[in-house]
Formats: structure tokens, sequence, C-alpha cells
């Protein structure tokens, strides 16, 4: 359902709307992590916005294939996490 021409336009639209320059979505069997480049006032909200009820349809599709985790509240599909380490970081520190 990700591959290229496969999500619904609407909801390509919503994602770009509320201010997503890049996104990845990388799958391990029913977990999926996200990686987003998003404008300083994502997410942007408007009752109005474009494909709003095409991305609810999408993300309501879309959990039947997912298994929520332990510690996320009801109904809560995608958690914040904390990067601890990148590799960019690190330039010129090692001894070779």
């Amino acid at each position: 359902m990700h591959e290229p021409g496969s999500v619904w336009p609407a909801v390509i639209e919503h994602i770009r709307v509320q201010g997503v320059e890049t996104m990845q979505i990388w799958q391990q069997r029913d977990r999926l992590f996200m990686i987003i480049d998003a404008t300083d006032d994502y997410p942007r909200y408007d009752a109005s916005q474009i494909g709003q009820q095409e991305n609810d349809r999408w993300e309501a599709y879309m959990a039947k294939f997912q298994r929520p985790l332990p510690c996320a509240a009801p109904g809560e599909k995608w958690k914040t996490l904390r990067c601890i380490f990148s590799l960019a970081d690190h330039k010129g520190l090692s001894k070779s």
C-alpha cells in the first residue's frame, strides 16, 4: 500500500499541507518507524485541511495492519522518539 502511486493522492497532499517536507517509513513486521523532516510550524492544523477525511480513512485502514506499542494510549498509533546517536556527530573522532 505504500509503493509509489499506491497511497491515496489526498493523503499525500494532507501530509504536505501539515508541513512535512520529507518522510520515510521503515517496516519490520507490524512495527513501523517513521522519519520526517518538517517545517517549524508542524503540524499545521485547520478544520478545512486538504485531505483530512481521506487521511482519517487511510489511517483507520492502515491501523488494521499495525500493533500499537505497549506504552501507547488507546487509539495512539505513533510515538515521538528521541535520537540518542547520530554517526554524523562523531566526525573526526576516530583514531585511524
